[in-house]
């Protein structure tokens, strides 16, 4: 047995081991959480919207049944701005997609390598058309300080804060004192960001999600040193995406960690270890995370997901 299959079996016992351990105290006294991977809603999607289908239908009751849902965000909901020079994706959809989002989520991140695909002034534009359908926003905003304030929500007395950044060029994309956009993850500011949203903002229970890594089945190096970084400045669990394939997990000091929940809505792969993700759903208190269920999104044809059911995801 080889290393990477001994490491993804240890890991897997946990996984199973903490979706029971606290098994008999979630319920009416704890919030639950639903956190989803990759949102692009280009091409299949987008055509699908325009038939009057649901993307998002294959999970409605997950979502429906939980008290905060989120996913990343990863396209440019805008009707101005120009490409990116020598980007070879680029994603823009129209806002009447977001009658689709706004059914299913609570908030949505933009900290990624596309909100920035039309320029700043299409990523402004998608700020408030977030804003007037009522979705809140983690990892982004019209300037370096909102950027890199949290989303709080409050659900059952629990102040629950998300942060959201990322890690992968181009930096252009990134917020300035006098410009839109999104999170860098400089770790010092990170650190920053969560002791604020523990201090000022009193949040009970802080989330960073990250746009991170390369597309890989395992995290590298740098993902395990920035997520030890924020579960040590006071993170109660660290969720990641990017690679557009789930990647391995782990527990740091009784945190989780999911590096890469993979892909969720998203048209154009043809393997597939890429139309696999994860949706996670936590329970969640005042100590932190209590439960993690792993729904697996199996994502067919124009990228549209369907839940089916939840797995071991470590399981052959």
């Amino acid at each position: 047995m080889n290393t990477l299959i001994r490491k993804w079996l240890a890991v897997g016992l946990w996984v199973l081991a903490s979706a029971t351990l606290h098994a008999e105290t979630p319920g009416k006294d704890t919030v639950s959480l639903v956190v989803v991977g990759d949102i692009m809603l280009e091409d299949g999607p987008i055509q699908a919207m325009r038939r009057g289908r649901d993307p998002f239908a294959g999970f409605a009751k997950l979502f429906r049944e939980a008290d905060i849902r989120v996913g990343n965000l990863e396209c440019v909901v805008a009707t101005v701005g120009s490409p990116e020079d020598d980007k070879p994706n680029v994603f823009r959809v129209p806002p009447s997609t977001l009658n689709y989002l706004k059914r299913h989520f609570d908030a949505v991140g933009v900290a990624n390598n596309h909100s920035g695909d039309y320029g700043p002034q299409a990523f402004a534009q998608m700020l408030g058309f977030l804003k007037a359908a009522g979705l809140g926003v983690y990892g982004g905003g019209m300037n370096l300080t909102e950027a890199h304030t949290p989303w709080i929500v409050e659900r059952k007395g629990l102040r629950v804060a998300f942060l959201g950044y990322d890690e992968f060029q181009p930096r252009s994309f990134e917020a300035d004192t006098d410009r839109p956009g999104v999170a860098w993850s400089e770790d010092a500011q990170v650190v920053r960001d969560i002791q604020a949203a523990r201090n000022r903002w009193k949040a009970d229970v802080v989330i960073p999600i990250m746009h991170w890594g390369w597309e890989d089945p395992v995290s590298n190096a740098r993902q395990r040193q920035l997520a030890r970084v924020m579960i040590d400045a006071g993170a109660d669990a660290v969720i990641g995406g990017h690679p557009h394939q789930v990647q391995d997990t782990q527990r740091y000091k009784g945190k989780p960690v999911f590096y890469s929940l993979g892909n969720f809505v998203f048209d154009g792969f043809s393997d597939p270890v890429n139309n696999r993700g994860w949706a996670l759903r936590m329970e969640l208190d005042k100590t932190g995370v209590r439960k993690v269920e792993v729904h697996l999104a199996q994502i067919g044809k124009g990228g549209l997901p369907r839940d089916a059911g939840i797995i071991d995801p470590y399981k052959p």
